[in-house]
């Protein structure tokens, strides 16, 4: 089995939406079928379809949570001791070449993306780009809007 690194913030954020499955949303599921089934004729109740689906994905996404948590591979960033250089984890400070804006990304998990937050999966290009630079490293990255230059300003581990 491969494991799947996230950051220890996404995983906290998994097993919170994890409980929440289990000790909210599943039992009101099951009470909402026991109150369709006490209807009678549950071949035309909408109610108990309208359960049975909520079921359906409430089950299926503590299956995908659960098995996300058992393939994780849970990092710290405050714990990295990476000398400086970019890894999963590290919050990287970028100077655009052409413009001269800063923009600033921490690398991490697929499921944790976020660009709004600027919070990018550690698959994308500009991560893959990324990975193995240190301060003062040029960066060049292929973006849906073409070849963009980048200097690495700073690298942190928070």
């Amino acid at each position: 089995m491969t494991t799947l690194p996230i950051t220890k913030r996404g995983a906290d954020k998994l097993k919170a939406e994890l409980h929440q499955l289990k000790a909210f949303e599943r039992p009101a599921v099951i009470n909402a079928i026991a109150e369709a089934r006490a209807q009678g004729d549950l071949s035309e109740n909408a109610e108990y379809d309208a359960a049975k689906d909520k079921q359906g994905f409430v089950e299926g996404r503590i299956k995908e949570i659960e098995g996300k948590l058992s393939a994780a591979q849970i990092i710290d960033p405050a714990e990295l001791h990476a000398d400086g250089r970019v890894v999963f984890g590290a919050t990287v400070e970028l100077e655009d070449d052409a413009t001269g804006q800063k923009v600033s990304y921490q690398i991490v998990g697929e499921d944790e993306a976020d660009l709004k937050l600027g919070l990018i999966n550690v698959n994308s290009p500009i991560a893959r780009a990324l990975i193995g630079k240190e301060e003062g490293d040029e960066v060049e990255v292929q973006a849906p809007g073409g070849l963009r230059h980048y200097e690495v300003v700073t690298v942190s581990y928070i």
